[in-house]
């Protein structure tokens, strides 16, 4: 796995989000994530809504995950 192929699987699962994903080793990856589809949503719901975009992935083919999920308010 490598973090542009993750990178491309949230942006195409989040229609909108902007994702910048680092990750050397190709099983542990942290993210940032600005979406609109995450405005009204507590931290662990914005987690959820880009683990959906990655499904069985995650705990596979990615071992660890961290994210950073925020609005294109919070960004600034």
């Amino acid at each position: 796995m490598d973090a542009e192929t993750i990178r491309e699987l949230i942006e195409k699962g989040l229609p909108g989000a902007q994702a910048q994903v680092q990750g050397d080793d190709g099983v542990h990856f942290e993210a940032t994530v600005v979406s609109d589809a995450f405005k009204g949503k507590l931290p662990l719901a914005r987690h959820r809504l880009v683990y959906a975009t990655l499904g069985d992935l995650m705990g596979g083919a990615i071992h660890a995950l961290q994210l950073k999920t925020i609005t294109p308010d919070e960004a600034g």
